[in-house]
């Protein structure tokens, strides 16, 4: 059987970028290379797409923050209008990188997750793993997707959303707001973030306007949202037109919340049950069909994490966001769930990439010129 060809897209301009790294490199070592045939492609933290060297990001790739991209010195040139072989190497005389059957972006956050290389992507007609424009745009936006999951009838935690221009002109105004309508303690979080970058949990009046500010560091809109003394679970969606979801685990950080240190630095971090534990059947099926609901609703395909509070005081359930690139390393849950709910890792990785192919393959027969029906 002939390889596919498989490009990795990784880095990224996202306060994300060093998690990205691990994820790609943990994927390019499980991939079958008798099957696949990997092409690994880099962005760096100004945006130039390289060729990288991958022998010191295998050395550090359990260690994010010790990783770096480092080109082989070539700069690639991504040229939308070329969809056999859209990435071509300036660098040297304008050769092709050669053709690609599909392209799995590993691209945590902001530049990457958010719709942005997914609408590159689609332009040059290259299959890729994962969420479309629409869908990926939307997650990524932490109110869009919230107002999107309220109005679809799925429970989400109380918020309100800030811009940092109006925080700038009025914070006053705003944190006592945010202290009447949610009390402490409350979170603030970068609208359009992920892996816990910026997230804080606001305890007094005293420190909130520095919390405040740091998120603001992230984004230029940030969602204040009511703390809940709640279970933190998360089910893995897997699937195009008729997605499935994993065994329900849970989360039980050994910090304050699930930080980025705790989920990407410190392996004793937080403990991961899987499966959830004292979950009666009734309730891991409403978490999983709740999880599946959200995923279509929300326009995803291929993958995605859905991430759940589950009320301890009064047993609500509360879909918190979705993750269109959940991450990939040794500890992340969206691999760990499926492999304790029957699929391990590399094979999980060919379904992904078939369910790239087969999503392109539709999209291609879709008419793009106007033609009126014959009499």
């Amino acid at each position: 059987m002939k390889k596919r060809r498989v490009g990795i897209l990784f880095g990224g301009k996202s306060g994300e970028h060093e998690v990205s790294l691990s994820s790609a490199m943990c994927v390019f070592e499980a991939l079958d290379k008798s099957k696949f045939d990997v092409v690994m492609i880099g962005i760096d933290r100004n945006g130039r797409w390289v060729r990288p060297r991958l022998e010191w990001l295998l050395e550090h790739k359990d260690n994010p923050r010790e990783m770096k991209l480092e080109s082989l010195g070539s700069t690639l040139s991504f040229l939308p209008d070329q969809a056999q072989s859209p990435l071509v190497e300036a660098a040297n005389r304008g050769e092709s990188v050669g053709p690609l059957d599909v392209i799995f972006p590993i691209l945590h956050g902001t530049n990457g997750e958010d719709g942005t290389v997914q609408g590159l992507l689609e332009l040059a007609g290259v299959p890729y793993v994962g969420a479309g424009v629409l869908g990926s745009s939307v997650c990524m936006d932490k109110e869009m997707a919230k107002r999107v999951l309220r109005d679809a009838g799925l429970d989400v935690v109380p918020f309100q959303s800030v811009r940092r221009v109006d925080f700038e002109e009025e914070p006053k105004k705003i944190l006592d707001s945010a202290a009447a309508q949610f009390g402490y303690p409350y979170f603030v979080k970068p609208a359009n973030a992920g892996s816990s970058v910026g997230v804080h949990k606001v305890k007094s009046a005293p420190q909130a306007r520095a919390l405040f500010e740091d998120a603001f560091q992230y984004d230029t809109k940030v969602i204040v949202e009511k703390a809940v003394d709640a279970r933190e679970l998360e089910v893995s969606v897997l699937g195009n037109h008729r997605p499935e979801a994993s065994i329900v685990g849970e989360i039980v950080p050994r910090h304050e919340f699930y930080t980025y240190e705790a989920k990407y630095l410190d392996p004793d971090g937080a403990d991961l049950k899987i499966p959830a534990e004292d979950l009666s059947h009734e309730m891991q099926k409403q978490i999983r069909e709740m999880a599946v609901k959200a995923f279509r609703v929300l326009e995803c395909w291929g993958f995605a994490r859905v991430d759940m509070f589950l009320d301890r005081r009064t047993g609500e359930l509360f879909v918190n966001e979705l993750n269109t690139i959940p991450g990939f390393t040794p500890i992340s849950m969206y691999p760990k769930l499926w492999g304790a709910t029957g699929i391990p890792y590399a094979q999980l990785l060919e379904r992904l990439i078939e369910l790239a192919i087969e999503r392109g393959d539709e999209r291609r027969k879709l008419k793009l010129s106007f033609e009126a029906p014959k009499k």
